[in-house]
């Protein structure tokens, strides 16, 4: 394949928060949030990295190659045909880290739209499915990457073709009536860690409560949203998770007691709620974490990784 040709003007790009598996869709459900973190790219004629980053998580994240961001803007140059010379990043992080919700998937695709667009021909080079099955190889399964990168609610899985696993995703119109809160705390937890939590198998009677809950949420949140409290029900991982979350769990049961469809958001700690309340049933269920965690009302994000 030929070197590519880069484009000399800056690019930027936001990519949206998003919760992953929404109760029961393990790796799977995805859901997008109106809360971006913003990047800008410009290729250099001088060898070496300019990056500096701000916000969220600054103080924690390297400025080297070792930045997530950059190492995925390398794979995308490195699957376009090669690496300019040099960049310049700017990072501006509003989505916090070690949450759940979708930071590392956010700096991936964000890497790899950034890397698209500074090629002249990327966006002939490099499809969104192509896309995804690289962000997808970088963040381990397609939930939170197929979000961040289409908007709304995906479902998102990997399949066989050519005799290797590719990542595939479709969107899910979302009701307009359907809006979040979030429960942020203040620690965070490694989604590595979470995954040893999960047992190796699980009672044949939870797998099948289970797959129901999963088709009917993709029914809930398209047309038939007085179904989400029974739709994020899960009974696969949440409740393996607990010992490392406990005040998560607690409140999660707390809000599912009160009739709340609440689940964990992703790996966690961060626990979701859905539902389609005014502004002042909202502002009341944003209090209900107390003081342990920030109640965050967020809209549902019909975009995802979008250029500025």
């Amino acid at each position: 394949m030929a070197k590519p040709t880069f484009k000399a003007n800056p690019i930027q790009v936001q990519v949206p928060a998003t919760s992953a598996n929404l109760g029961p869709g393990f790796d799977s459900f995805g859901l997008a949030f109106a809360l971006h973190d913003r990047y800008v790219a410009q290729v250099l004629d001088e060898p070496g990295l300019d990056i500096d980053v701000t916000g969220e998580g600054a103080a924690d994240v390297p400025l080297t190659d070792k930045n997530l961001l950059v190492k995925a803007m390398y794979k995308g140059f490195d699957f376009l045909g090669g690496k300019p010379k040099g960049i310049a990043v700017r990072a501006l992080n509003v989505i916090p880290h070690g949450r759940g919700l979708g930071s590392s998937a956010s700096a991936i695709i964000g890497g790899l739209v950034l890397a698209r667009a500074l090629v002249l021909t990327g966006t002939d080079k490099m499809s969104d499915d192509a896309l995804l099955d690289l962000a997808t190889q970088m963040e381990g399964h397609p939930d939170n990457v197929a979000a961040a990168l289409f908007g709304g609610a995906t479902v998102a899985w990997t399949g066989s073709s050519n005799e290797k696993e590719v990542a595939h995703s479709i969107q899910i119109p979302v009701d307009p009536r359907i809006r979040a809160m979030a429960f942020i705390p203040s620690n965070s937890l490694a989604t590595k860690k979470a995954r040893t939590l999960l047992p190796a198998s699980i009672p044949f009677a939870d797998a099948q409560r289970n797959s129901t809950h999963t088709a009917l949420l993709m029914h809930a949140l398209t047309i038939r949203p007085d179904l989400l409290f029974t739709a994020t029900e899960d009974f696969l991982h949440q409740s393996y998770r607990s010992e490392a979350m406990p005040a998560s769990f607690a409140l999660m049961t707390k809000l599912r007691a009160a009739g709340v469809a609440a689940f964990i958001s992703g790996a966690g700690p961060t626990v979701m709620a859905l539902h389609t309340g005014n502004q002042e049933e909202s502002e009341q269920l944003g209090r209900a974490g107390g003081a342990k965690f920030e109640g965050k009302s967020l809209e549902i994000a019909s975009r995802g990784a979008s250029l500025l």
